[in-house]
């Protein structure tokens, strides 16, 4: 059977550096840190009192107030997104076969601020009253199942779930339904909000998130010594992916081709990577094989770079392992250091960001490093990008995503050239 090629045809985006693509592509070249004072809760007695929040957003301009209210808010932002990407990639929906058209959308945690609110409320002299809508609310697949109602889609539609893998592996999963012949198109990518006292306070908890409240935009220092955990993000992103015949008949503006994916477990720990990155190296790996690519085909890799202690050098480790003398030609990059981390919703985002950064042929930089502050475990020979954005010609770029649990997933983006 001969595979189909699946090029992206959409794009979409609400974000801590802007409520759309354009403005969180802008950020993104132009060094912004999204961080900042939480708001959403009163965070002066945890921990870390800073997140990369999500500003301004309406969701009423989306749907109305009634249908909002089912919604928990990392479904808003998917729809956000969602409303976006598709607006972008020109569907008339009129002449498309809706049975054709589907929905893998990722969540690593789903509905945890509604969970939080509707358990914060149960007591044992009020009763069992709880919100009719609360588990629709909270699982995880239900963003994937909004869109579908939404647009009337009626094509393969489910959530994939892999902690901060999950968004990845949505793209993996909707590039193979549709190579496959599976689907003309899929509406793809992920959404997280768990910018929320049981959110903080977990990753609190397992030392997992950056305390450096004093100064919270430059908290989140990927390939710095002086790193000490993440910053929690929130938003959505989405990618219209497209079958390339059916996308070239109607007319459509293409960013880019999908040209591979890879999956793997570090089959190691909870929540550490394998600290010589073994499961990093396979999936990078298994990405380039799906690709029928060299290590030297790839141009840029938006790392996983999550500025943890551990994970970080072995990611580093990993990409010198794979790409041997040609990692010294790479451009790497963690926009995390911009956006904060945005678990389930990371992958897609990062993906996103490689896919500009083809189109527009120019490196997001890795912010916040400072001269003096080198780690002796990572090389610095690796060009990290650090502070500023590089111009040069990307012919293809790869996005890493690793989870708890040890998932590890990346997908490759390419020139698309008929």
């Amino acid at each position: 059977m001969e595979l189909k090629r699946v090029v992206v045809t959409g794009l979409g985006a609400i974000t801590p550096l802007g409520n759309a693509l354009i403005p969180t592509w802008e950020g993104l070249i132009g060094g912004k840190s999204g961080a900042g004072p939480i708001t959403q809760f009163d965070a002066s007695k945890f921990k870390t009192h800073f997140a990369c929040e999500v500003k301004g957003f309406d969701p009423l301009q989306i749907i109305d107030r009634k249908e909002a209210r089912k919604c928990d808010r990392y479904t808003l932002l998917a729809l956000n997104a969602a409303k976006e990407a598709i607006n972008d990639a020109g569907f008339d929906l009129e002449k498309e076969d809706l049975d054709r058209i589907g929905v893998i959308f990722a969540s690593g945690v789903g509905g945890i601020k509604t969970f939080e609110e509707e358990v914060n409320g149960y007591s044992e002299e009020r009763g069992p009253r709880f919100n009719p809508f609360f588990i629709p609310k909270m699982i995880s697949d239900i963003a994937a199942g909004q869109i579908s109602m939404l647009y009337g889609f009626r094509g393969p539609n489910f959530a994939t779930v892999s902690a901060c893998a999950s968004s990845t592996n949505a793209i993996s999963d909707a590039f193979n339904y549709i190579r496959l012949g599976k689907a003309n198109a899929i509406v793809t990518g992920g959404a997280e909000a768990a910018i929320s006292a049981a959110g903080v306070g977990g990753f609190n908890a397992m030392n997992a998130l950056s305390t450096r409240n004093d100064a919270p935009q430059t908290a989140s220092r990927p390939f710095s010594a002086s790193r000490d955990g993440f910053v929690l993000g929130e938003g959505a992103a989405c990618l219209v992916l497209e079958e390339m015949d059916h996308a070239v008949s109607r007319g459509a503006t293409i960013y880019c081709e999908i040209a591979g994916s890879g999956l793997s477990a570090d089959a190691y720990h909870l929540t550490a990577s394998h600290p010589d990155g073994l499961g990093a190296r396979l999936v990078m790996r298994n990405a380039l094989e799906d690709a029928g690519m060299k290590p030297e085909d790839i141009d840029y890799i938006n790392v996983h770079g999550t500025s943890t202690p551990v994970g970080d050098i072995s990611e580093a480790k990993a990409i010198k392992d794979v790409f041997g003398e040609h990692a010294y030609q790479l451009n790497i990059s963690s926009t995390k250091s911009m956006t904060g981390h945005l678990l389930g919703a990371a992958g897609a985002l990062e993906t996103i960001a490689c896919i500009m950064a083809v189109k527009e042929s120019i490196v997001p930089p890795t912010i916040n490093h400072a001269e003096g502050d080198e780690d002796p475990e990572i090389d610095y020979k690796l060009n990290f990008t650090f502070n500023k954005t590089q111009e040069r010609e990307i012919r293809a770029a790869l996005s890493n995503t690793f989870g708890f649990g040890g998932h590890n997933a990346s997908v490759i983006v390419k020139k698309f050239l008929r």
